[in-house]
């Protein structure tokens, strides 16, 4: 198997290279306040020796196993709640607990590629901005790598993800004005001082490490019907198309299933866009992504620039994938209802796809089977979950 980088828009092929983030051509159009120009994703040549079965994970990874962190990323529990199932009158329910990651949360997925990557190309540093998830993520994997890992979080991230980061040895940098500027502020970060750049989208490595929960889905169940995805910059999203296609690709599923992009109402920047693409509903003039300040209770999906926001909409369109919005309140109320109905407590982000599944049951079919993606377990920001009992 060879691997390389292929530009998401114009096709360009680039060799993996711990400097290599975005195509150099059409990144040189981005446009300020906007989503990321010129994404690059992982492609390949040859095939496995799978001989048409289910093919092992790390063929298909750009990383020899040899350089992973001795840590046990992924593989996670798929939980077969069937008092829910009863609830929402869907026997064929699934709920992929990705809370149960090193650190809590599914963001390890992708910093253990990145980490991994960073050890095979002899790199100590890694750097990443964060509201808190890939943070305290890659500072817990960077810790089992033996790297030295530098935060910017926004000021107003959830405490106990900055614990993490401490906790896990990772120098903390806080920053007032939101994910934005501590986006802003790691790029200067790793020019000046050099190392890896995890931010999500801008590093392909994070899109293509999130694609594992694709493998272990189909590997499970063996081919969802629908699988609802909690969405704010994208990427999260991209990761499980970019898995499902490469099985598709190697005839391992038939086709790619319906994927439910779920977004909170005060960050729906991805479902809005989508909206406008497909019914060219906006004016003339109106750009697909408008630049607004995003507010939500789900902080892990609260995005105002989605980075992979041009990336996801065209997976959407490609695939015939939906896009749902809900409330802050609907997403409360969900995250109450997988624990005390299922005994999975998850962060308000996760809950949102069970809110979103919630929000279009009449339109699933009753024997389709489905899995909700949930990306963080809800001890990440127990606040937040304290707010629906404040009048009680």
């Amino acid at each position: 198997m060879e691997f390389f980088y292929r530009c998401s828009q114009c096709g360009a092929r680039f060799e993996i290279g711990p400097d290599r983030y975005l195509c150099p051509s059409c990144s040189a159009g981005q446009e300020e306040g906007r989503p990321l120009r010129g994404i690059l994703e992982v492609d390949w040549t040859g095939e496995p020796a799978a001989g048409g079965a289910m093919p092992d994970l790390f063929t298909l990874l750009p990383v020899p196993r040899e350089y992973f962190a001795p840590i046990p990323v992924g593989h996670t529990p798929l939980w077969v709640p069937r008092r829910l199932r009863d609830a929402v009158g869907l026997p064929w329910l699934y709920l992929k607990d990705d809370g149960a990651n090193p650190t809590f949360s599914f963001k390890d997925r992708a910093s253990w590629l990145v980490a991994a990557a960073a050890t095979m190309w002899g790199v100590s540093g890694v750097t990443v901005a964060s509201t808190g998830n890939a943070a305290s993520s890659m500072a817990g994997v960077g810790a089992a790598a033996g790297l030295a890992v530098t935060v910017f979080a926004p000021a107003a991230a959830p405490r106990a993800k900055l614990v993490q980061c401490r906790q896990y040895g990772a120098e903390v940098v806080t920053v007032e004005g939101g994910y934005r500027e501590a986006y802003r502020r790691s790029l200067e970060h790793t020019a000046r001082v050099g190392g890896i750049n995890r931010n999500t989208a801008y590093n392909p490595l994070t899109i293509e490490g999130k694609k594992s929960v694709s493998f272990e889905l189909v590997a499970a169940l063996p081919a969802p019907d629908w699988v609802f995805v909690p969405t704010g910059d994208g990427v999260i999203l991209s990761g499980v198309y970019k898995g499902f296609r490469d099985l598709h690709r190697l005839g391992i599923i038939p086709r790619i299933p319906t994927i439910v992009a779920v977004q909170a109402e005060g960050s729906s920047a991805i479902a809005r866009a989508l909206e406008r693409h497909r019914v060219d509903a906006s004016p003339a003039g109106v750009p697909l992504f408008d630049d607004y300040a995003a507010h939500t209770i789900a902080d892990s999906i609260s995005v105002d620039v989605p980075a992979a926001g041009y990336y996801a909409v065209e997976q959407l369109t490609r695939y015939d994938g939906r896009a749902v919005v809900v409330t802050d309140d609907a997403i409360l109320r969900a995250q109450h209802e997988l624990a005390a109905t299922a005994g999975l407590f998850a962060e308000p982000a996760a809950a949102a796809a069970w809110a979103g599944l919630r929000a279009i049951r009449s339109e699933i079919p009753g024997d389709a089977t489905v899995a909700v993606l949930l990306t963080g377990s809800g001890l990440k920001d127990v606040d937040a979950a304290a707010r629906l009992f404040a009048s009680t």
